[in-house]
């Protein structure tokens, strides 16, 4: 099932002008067609898939995939306008069969003999695109494109398969669209938060001097799964920025009592990445790690205040950054505190909470806000938590304490 609000395409799509959106990122063809483009996909390419949304709403979706990857976006997204091309990969269905003499027949019966390219055929998939479009009444429209993904040679191979089309950057289109969630999306992003927290209650209970940082990856993974599964969802991928003590490259740190244990986690469901962190010792932290602290707690909550529908990603970064200036902290400087996240390339999705981003916070909108702070010889503390966007506010999905917690007394 498709994650796209039409109506919402619509009218972006109409302020930009174009007339139909064609999505080639393999994370934004899914995000349309709420089905995987396939395993053509791993070259990077453009041209081994192409999602179609056209900007009439009541218009049907389209796409053009691999035949390999074709039966299971029909089972996911039945009714789609699926156009086929080949692939690498020789598949027949032998349902049936029971000796070798028999399986030529199978392949001719399904019509699917012949030659196969090296990996796939990007000339017969745009030629695909163009039927699509031309069916459509859009064979000579504006058609905005993910350039952002797009390698430039595909994009001129593009241009010239289809040169009467006038092709236009869809980016931003896509980004604006992608930042405002649907209700499968943020339910999604629900679960991948509340499996990254059982993971680090996981984590939390197997700190002690002595444990390496490697164990404490293996405890947050294994409490993860174990929290997702009794929840009844599945992961279909975590990521984790676990540092221990005062190096920070140092992946064999162990624990050592007062050391400063951060832990960057998320969880993926169906492609959905939650973001979050929490900051652990065990024993009393260093002094100075707990002045850090305090500032970083005093703003985040300055910025949580700005993070509001109608208020701008800047004003929260400018908030923030003016806490910690007023804190002492004449040279700190940030980025930014925070972005969206949902199920782009990165775990780290547009917009982001940056200095004078005029973009406006709306209702629908999951991000994550953040306040690190990292110092090598010194060790990295951080507070981050996922919170969805109301129309009156927010709503935090993330249930532990942000508090720069010593474990040694749990």
């Amino acid at each position: 099932m498709s994650d796209i609000d039409r109506m919402r395409a619509q009218a972006l799509m109409r302020d930009a002008d174009i007339d139909a959106l064609v999505l080639f990122q393999p994370e934004a063809f899914r995000y349309a067609i709420g089905a995987p483009a396939g395993v053509a996909t791993m070259w990077g390419r453009a041209g081994a898939a192409a999602a179609l949304v056209p900007r009439d709403a009541g218009s049907p979706l389209g796409a053009v995939a691999s035949d390999h990857a074709a039966s299971a976006i029909r089972a996911k997204a039945p009714g789609l306008d699926l156009r086929t091309h080949r692939i690498w990969i020789d598949m027949v269905d032998l349902g049936g069969a029971t000796k070798v003499g028999e399986i030529d027949g199978f392949y001719r019966r399904a019509s699917i003999g012949g030659a196969r390219p090296e990996t796939f055929d990007r000339t017969r998939c745009f030629d695909l695109l163009g039927d699509l479009l031309k069916e459509r009444g859009i064979g000579r429209g504006r058609i905005g494109v993910d350039l952002e993904f797009m390698p430039a040679a595909d994009f001129e191979a593009l241009r010239q398969a289809l040169p009467e089309i006038t092709w236009i950057d869809g980016s931003a289109v896509l980004r604006r669209l992608r930042a405002v969630k649907t209700e499968g999306e943020i339910g999604r992003l629900r679960q991948a938060a509340k499996a990254a927290e059982g993971g680090l209650v996981r984590m939390v209970a197997t700190i002690r001097p002595g444990v390496a940082l490697g164990e404490l990856s293996a405890a947050w993974k294994a409490g993860a799964q174990e929290t997702a599964k009794a929840a009844g969802f599945a992961l279909s991928g975590h990521w984790d920025f676990i540092s221990v003590g005062t190096d920070l490259s140092d992946m064999t740190a162990v624990v050592t009592p007062g050391a400063l244990i951060k832990a960057d986690v998320g969880t993926l469901v169906d492609g959905y990445s939650s973001d979050g962190a929490r900051t652990f010792t065990f024993g009393p932290a260093p002094s100075l790690a707990q002045d850090v602290f305090k500032a970083l707690e005093t703003a985040f909550a300055t910025g949580l205040e700005q993070v509001r529908p109608g208020n701008t990603f800047g004003a929260v970064h400018r908030a923030m950054l003016s806490s910690m200036r007023r804190d002492g902290f004449g040279e700190y400087y940030r980025g930014h505190f925070g972005h969206s996240v949902g199920g782009s390339v990165g775990i780290e999705e547009w917009p982001f909470f940056s200095a004078d981003n005029p973009e406006i916070i709306e209702a629908g909108m999951v991000v994550a806000l953040e306040a690190p702070f990292y110092g090598q010889n010194f060790g990295a503390l951080m507070i981050e938590d996922q919170f969805l966007v109301t129309p009156s506010g927010i709503e935090c999905m993330n249930a532990l304490p942000r508090g720069l917690r010593d474990v040694s007394s749990m």
